[in-house]
């Protein structure tokens, strides 16, 4: 699943008329190419793709998307993208959770070695029901999601609002769901962007916690990644891209 609704303004002109997932990093190559090859190198044919604005170049794109990357793809709807934060936008993909579901942000360039660190560790993490990346060797700002954990080394919370020196690393935008937690995420969601519907959709990941639910970890070590919010976001996105 690749969450993809959002404007990025801070992108534009490359934004104007374009979501950020499909801005270019590496000549033709765009965030959503590289999202999705990522998930075929996993053996992931089937991805679900959350748009929004600017819906209909997703769509208009899909055909050669699938033959490039040898996916078939289902575009979910948000028509309150350019409105709400992407808690929402996680929830109207409530439907395909108890499928299992390898979740990347469409705005995250990093290579597939995430995607492989995630699966090769869903049998380490005992009985939790979400599996996030998280980069434990970046030094952490204020704009990170950042992460902290527990006396057990799962998620005690998640949230931009931490101090730093709090937290053991930055959450990367890529989450395996399992399907026995599709239910509880799914209400966890849907009560976060009730309750605020600018709320991020990790809101939602720190609801599941505080009702008893268990989030743990894959730490990804020094990999190259980066989220893309502002051109130089994108400036380091295209060193990263050429070689994924």
């Amino acid at each position: 699943m690749v969450l993809a609704a959002g404007a990025g303004r801070r992108l534009r002109p490359y934004t104007d008329h374009l979501p950020k997932a499909l801005v270019p990093v590496d000549g033709d190559t765009t965030i959503l190419d590289i999202v999705l090859r990522n998930l075929a190198a996993v053996d992931v044919p089937d991805v679900v793709v959350i748009v929004g604005y600017a819906a209909q170049e997703v769509a208009e794109r899909g055909s050669d998307l699938e033959k490039r990357h040898g996916v078939h793809l289902t575009l979910v709807h948000n028509d309150r993208a350019e409105e709400w934060n992407n808690a929402y936008s996680l929830w109207l993909g409530r439907s395909y959770f108890a499928e299992g579901v390898l979740l990347a942000n469409g705005d995250t360039v990093h290579p597939a070695s995430v995607q492989q660190k995630l699966l090769a560790a869903r049998g380490n993490v005992g009985g939790s029901g979400l599996l996030l990346a998280v980069d434990e060797a970046k030094r952490l700002a204020e704009e990170e999601m950042k992460v902290a954990l527990d006396e057990r080394g799962t998620v005690r919370r998640i949230t931009k609002r931490m101090p730093p020196a709090e937290a053991y690393g930055e959450y990367i935008g890529v989450t395996l769901i399992e399907p026995a937690v599709a239910n509880p995420l799914a209400e966890a969601l849907e009560a976060t962007w009730r309750r605020d519907p600018d709320l991020y959709y990790e809101d939602g990941y720190q609801e599941l916690v505080d009702r008893g639910g268990e989030v743990a970890i894959a730490p990804i070590g020094g990999l190259d990644w980066v989220e893309v919010d502002d051109h130089d976001d994108l400036r380091r996105a295209r060193e990263i891209a050429c070689r994924c």
